[in-house]
Formats: structure tokens, sequence, C-alpha cells
């Protein structure tokens, strides 16, 4: 419906016998639908200037699919006219003419209208990918230009630890290793911020990954225990991407797996299967679970399910965010003190 203060504004302008005309009630009508769309338009983008950067990636790949759909859209409108413009010439042009061009005019119209909104829709795309582009360089630079302090601060704390031991009580001792434990929080979040924004398709996507030596790394880095068993689906498949990616992602599910365990004999299975479209994976642990109301909140960012000081939360939102990339999904099942599995899915 159209919006009544502005029916009120236009009607006080109209001479009487306007005021009740049906067909005017048309056109005011029109006007009103304008006005929605423009209102609808312009709520999109204010969204775009909002948009979070969790969110930059998502937005810009579902704003390629509605520009691909609509030059689809195009091209059959395009088909139509062509066809109703063959059939003009060789039929009669007389009511039926006049109807079927003015059908072609009214396609015409449309289609210019949705080239119009398409070019908006690409201009939308390029700023959000600049965007992204903008807070990927600006964590970049924060963490970088945050390194080089917080180690001085940390080596100032040794050299006075060790220069002044006599002079300094327990107190002062323990001040000065909270101030160490700090950098190091802080320098724990600061990388897990650069990898988070590390995580991007760079022109890569073509290569062939090996999923077992990706894992096989893994495992090296973080120098698995012999109390800790991990069973590899053999001949996983061969993917396609860009190996920094799945590298942060299977580090991450391999390393909340042994954390999160409490268990003399930790046991980790990761597997796969085939499905219609994509690959279903899924990494197995007898961990400790994880509470059904916070199985979708571990993917957030900064979310931690305890208070260690030693993460910085973003492990599960890396996963997360590499699962988007790949047009996948990630979730997970668990019951407390029994285990939990993570799935995730990718495009083949």
């Amino acid at each position: 419906m159209m919006n009544s203060l502005l029916k009120r504004q236009i009607s006080k302008f109209l001479p009487d016998y306007l005021q009740h005309n049906e067909d005017l009630d048309v056109f005011l009508e029109a006007i009103g639908k304008s006005y929605n769309f423009y209102d609808q338009q312009s709520l999109m983008l204010q969204r775009a200037t909002t948009i979070s950067s969790e969110e930059l990636s998502v937005a810009s790949e579902n704003l390629q699919k509605q520009t691909d759909a609509q030059k689809e859209i195009i091209e059959k409108l395009k088909n139509v006219i062509h066809t109703l413009k063959f059939y003009e010439l060789e039929e009669d042009a007389s009511l039926e003419g006049s109807n079927s061009l003015k059908l072609i005019d009214f396609i015409n119209h449309q289609t210019k209208e949705i080239i119009n909104i398409n070019k908006e829709k690409d201009k939308l795309l390029k700023y959000l990918k600049r965007q992204n582009q903008e807070l990927n360089d600006y964590a970049h630079m924060v963490s970088h230009d945050l390194v080089t302090p917080l180690q001085n601060i940390e080596t100032l704390a040794h050299l006075i630890e060790d220069d002044y031991r006599d002079e300094i009580d327990a107190t002062g001792v323990q001040k000065l290793k909270l101030i160490s434990e700090n950098v190091h929080r802080v320098e724990t979040l600061i990388s897990a911020i650069r990898d988070y924004s590390s995580i991007k398709i760079v022109g890569k996507e073509d290569l062939e990954i090996d999923l077992h030596k990706i894992i096989d790394d893994t495992i090296q880095e973080l120098s698995i225990d012999e109390n800790i068993r991990i069973k590899i689906k053999d001949d996983l498949p061969k993917l396609k991407g860009e190996k920094n990616c799945f590298k942060h992602l299977f580090f991450n599910l391999i390393k909340n797996a042994i954390k999160f365990n409490d268990k003399d004999k930790k046991e980790i299975e990761i597997g796969y299967n085939e499905e219609e479209g994509f690959w279903k994976f899924y990494i197995k642990d007898n961990g400790n679970g994880i509470d059904e109301p916070y199985l979708k909140k571990v993917f957030l960012a900064f979310f931690k399910l305890e208070n260690n000081t030693k993460s910085a939360g973003l492990g599960l939102s890396i996963v997360k965010k590499v699962t988007d990339l790949y047009e996948g999904n990630v979730w997970a099942e668990s019951e407390v003190n029994e285990g939990s599995t993570f799935f995730f899915t990718i495009k083949k």
C-alpha cells in the first residue's frame, strides 16, 4: 500500500473530480511501489556499508550468484523479445499486434531496469571486495606494528628481573611474570588475527591438495604424544584449492580435538564420505564433549568454552571461514564426556 502521508500530500494539489478517481488510484499505487522499491534499495546499500568482516565473503558470493542469475534472465528476455518481434512481422498487426508491441515495450523496459540494477550490484560487489581487502590489510598492519613493541616489553621485563633480582621482592617478581604472561596472551591473539585475515583464495584454487600430507604436517607441528592415537581413513580425496586454507582448517580441528580431551588415551578419527556434489569430512574424538547450547556458538569469533588466556578463540572461526570460501558448511555433534564429531563439507 502507498504511504498514507505521501498520498494525502499529493491529494491536496488535485482537483475535486480527481479525488476519488479509480484510474488515479492505480497511478498513486504505482508511485507508492516505487517508493517501497527505493526504500529496499536504500536498505541494501546501508547494509553494505555496515556489514561485518565475517559476512563480507559470504555476501560477495551471494551477490555474484544473484548477478549471474539476473544475466541469465536478461538473455531469456532478449530471446522472448526476438521471438515476439518475429511473429509481429509474420502476423496481422491489428489489435493483437498492438498488444504484442506493448508487451515488447514492457519487456524492453523491464530488461533495462534489470540491467541498471545489475550495474548497481556490480558496484556493490566491487565495494564489498574492496572493503574486505582493506580490513585484511588493516589487520595485517596492526598485527605487524604491535609485535615489535610487545617483544620489547617482554625483553625489558626479563632484563629487569635478571639485573635487579636481589632488589626485587617476591611481589615484584610476580608482577614481572604477569607482564610476560599478558604479552604472550596478546601475541597469541595477534597471531590468530593474522591467520584469520590470511584465509582467502588468491588465484591458486586449481592446485591439487594432498590432504594426507596436510594432516601429516599438522601432526608433526603439534608434536603428538604417544597417548594420542589418530586414525586416518585411507585414500582421502584430492581437493583443488588454496593449500594455506586447508592447512588452517585441519590444524585447528585436530588441535581442538587434542586440547579439549582429558582422557588418558586420546583417540581421534579422520574420515570422509562422498556425497552428491560435495565431500563430507569428519573429525571425531573421545574428548570432553560440548553442551548442546554451545554447539553453534563455538564457531563465533572469540568465543571460548573455557576461560583460557592462552587461547584467542578464533580457531573454529577460521574453520568456518574456510568452509564458507569453498561453498561448504561446518557443524558439530557432541555428548558431554563422550566426545565430539566435527563435520564439514567442501564442494566438488
